[in-house]
């Protein structure tokens, strides 16, 4: 099992990399977001599987991001993600819309292997005009013209979540949010942060395997607990939804933001390391 610090860990992701980030309700890693941008990562190319929310507005706000593909981005009850929105307007990242079956679709593609898949219900919508890498043909296999929309496959170069614990051979405990195995099986590599390792082997144990990744899809552990914090985990802990009211409130500004940033992203980490 690779298991290192959670610096090191977002040390592994190189400037320009395209990342996929589960959505606030199925295990965002906010602490690997937030040591991304401690790290100063520029360029990132973001996927919302299928939709973003908390982890995707800080590395915006932060300078970390060049583009953004997904179907929604947002703080759900606390309103729209202000730093994205104020991003997006000028004109500093660019968006790549989706719906939320094209972004799965797209993954399964790369996880299955193969270059294409199938998708209907996007016909007739305006999102085809602004996709011009989504390809609409007639279905090979029906007698009259039937059109289908052919979707790339999508193959990230990381994907980056927070799971609940990893075995000491390297398995990762999901629980019921499976999300996040369809974003292992198809980027090239996944970082995962945990809240705890514990000894056994999930793949072993009839009860814990349903809801396991195994160890051939992960390459990165780091172990940080309540990492997906302000949103829920599982059973673990619940939504700090004051803790997001009051970014939403200080984010609504550049200003506030950077006082945001410097302190629970920065000041935070100095003063847990002393």
């Amino acid at each position: 099992m690779s298991l290192v610090d959670l610096e090191s860990l977002a040390a592994r992701v190189p400037d320009g990399s395209r990342l996929a980030m589960p959505p606030d309700n199925s295990l965002p890693s906010v602490a690997l977001a937030k040591a991304l941008i401690r790290r100063g990562v520029r360029g990132l190319r973001l996927v919302g599987v299928p939709t973003s929310g908390f982890a995707t507005d800080i590395l915006v706000g932060a300078g970390c991001v060049a583009e953004v593909e997904t179907s929604a981005v947002s703080l759900g009850e606390a309103g729209f993600a202000p730093r994205f929105s104020a991003a997006l307007k000028a004109g500093e990242i660019e968006m790549k819309d989706a719906t939320c079956p094209a972004i799965h679709t797209m993954l399964q593609a790369s996880e299955k292997g193969v270059p294409f898949m199938p998708l209907r219900g996007i016909i007739g919508s305006d999102i085809l005009a602004h996709r011009p890498d989504w390809r609409v043909m007639d279905n090979p296999f029906a007698e009259s013209g039937d059109p289908i929309v052919l979707l790339p496959a999508l193959q990230p170069d990381f994907g980056v979540f927070h799971a609940v614990m990893a075995d000491a051979k390297g398995n990762v405990w999901l629980g019921r949010k499976r999300e996040c195995a369809t974003i292992a099986h198809a980027s090239k590599a996944s970082l995962v942060t945990v809240e705890r390792v514990v000894e056994g082997d999930f793949l072993a144990d009839e009860t814990l395997a349903p809801g396991c990744i195994s160890a051939t899809y992960i390459d990165g552990i780091a172990i940080a607990e309540r990492g997906a914090r302000p949103v829920a985990l599982l059973d673990e802990y619940r939504m700090d939804t004051a803790y997001i009211s009051d970014y939403a409130r200080m984010a609504k500004s550049a200003e506030g933001f950077r006082e945001w940033l410097a302190i629970h992203v920065f000041e935070t980490r100095a003063a847990a390391a002393e």
